[in-house]
């Protein structure tokens, strides 16, 4: 299939999660962190209620917060959460290694530790599927802002790559959030607006940009795991 990627773009968020259920039913597959734009797409899915595949990947050193809004998210909407662990045996040999606070060191390490607890997951995940669906949204931060809707994803040929939020505001996620009493990751009310693993992740003060407790002692132009690389031009 040939994609019009622009054709997309004047479509909700939930006329595009429809077409990736009528499109591709269970090998379409949001990647979900359970961030607040994660647990839109969820309540957009379960009400839509159609074939689709939610997954996640647990790294091993994520959020209590996290793992309880999981369970919260399969006693209120019933949805099935696959979950993907990294390789046990990379995971041992690099902290015996490097100990358990490498990535600290390095924008390499940093990478290398993404690469292992949530890159290679991801790839087993998508190579059960052929689109994924994120929360991605263009005002997340600088390696985001031309994000488009939908398109053939470079990184994962021949994966279709679905970003139904790419043009929402932050504060449509709340409005959303509020409006359909969806739940949130508790962390968000203590200054968390983004949450990956919990050593590389902290609260953010008044003022700063919503990325900005994330690898906070990188650069911004670093600041993403391997997952969501820039579209090329």
């Amino acid at each position: 299939m040939t994609l019009q990627t622009k054709d997309f773009e004047a479509k909700s968020p939930e006329e595009l999660l429809r077409w990736s259920m009528d499109q591709y039913g269970d090998k379409a597959g949001l990647a979900s962190s359970f961030g607040m734009e994660d647990m839109v797409l969820i309540d957009m899915i379960a009400k839509l209620n159609g074939p689709l595949t939610i997954f996640t990947l647990d790294t091993g050193r994520l959020h209590e917060e996290t793992y309880e809004l999981m369970d919260r998210v399969r006693s209120k909407y019933g949805l099935e959460i696959k979950t993907y662990f990294p390789d046990r045996n990379k995971v041992e040999n690099l902290v015996r290694e490097k100990g358990f606070f490498s990535f600290r060191e390095s924008v390499d390490n940093r990478k290398e530790c993404c690469y292992i607890r949530k890159v290679e997951p991801l790839n087993r995940a998508l190579g059960e599927l052929k689109a994924w669906i994120t929360g991605l949204r263009r005002s997340q931060g600088v390696t985001r802002t031309d994000i488009p809707k939908v398109l053939e994803d470079a990184d994962h040929p021949p994966l279709i790559k679905i970003n139904p939020l790419a043009e929402w505001s932050e504060e449509q996620v709340m409005n959303y959030i509020i409006e359909n009493n969806v739940p949130i990751n508790i962390l968000h009310k203590r200054n968390y607006p983004s949450i990956g693993c919990a050593p590389c992740t902290r609260p953010v003060e008044h003022g700063e940009d919503i990325r900005a407790g994330r690898w906070w002692w990188e650069n911004p132009e670093h600041k993403e795991c391997g997952l969501h690389n820039r579209p090329a031009h």
